[in-house]
């Protein structure tokens, strides 16, 4: 268990990058992300007597991330609804530096899908939690996370479709001959 506050703070530290590329993923903002980390971090330590299992410490941190991130949500509701972020026309630029670009536009994607979508998405295809996990960080049903992931996975590949490689044409027609 966590009784010695040293090996709580050492455990913590070790999940921090972890918990900062979610939070960044989730808003983009790289002062904001670190400070939902902080946030949880804080949260993590006041909590730690909760945690029975040590095993499942990931799931627990990434759980009141979200629960930081949806407070987060909740004071800025005013100023920003991420729900009605509409997707954006981006400019097609393929030069030699194709995959960075295909990256950075899928991360710019990804930014702009509806806040639920973007946490499943993230949860699931870049840390590699299990719906079932994700279901539980985000306190909602399973077929809820299948349903989100599905969607956020057909915007994504709606939105980068005119984004393919211009040489990936040419390519798919050269065969090889033995």
């Amino acid at each position: 268990m966590f009784s010695n506050c040293i090996f709580v703070r050492a455990e913590l530290a070790r999940h921090r990058e972890f918990l900062y590329q979610i939070a960044y993923s989730w808003c983009h903002q790289p002062a904001l992300a670190e400070d939902l980390v902080q946030e949880t971090m804080l949260k993590a330590l006041k909590n730690a007597k909760q945690l029975k299992n040590q095993a499942v410490i990931r799931g627990w941190l990434s759980k009141i991330l979200a629960n930081s991130w949806y407070d987060y949500l909740r004071r800025t509701r005013d100023t920003v609804d991420l729900d009605n972020l509409p997707f954006e026309n981006e400019v097609d630029e393929m030069d030699i530096h194709e995959r960075q670009d295909i990256i950075s536009r899928i991360r710019a994607r990804i930014s702009r899908l509806p806040i639920g979508q973007r946490q499943v998405i993230t949860l699931i295809d870049i840390t590699g939690f299990s719906h079932a996990e994700v279901a539980e960080i985000l306190d909602i049903p399973v077929g809820t996370v299948m349903s989100r992931v599905c969607r956020a996975r057909k915007a994504l590949k709606q939105g980068m479709k005119d984004y393919a490689p211009r040489h990936a044409v040419s390519r798919a027609q050269i065969r090889r001959v033995k």
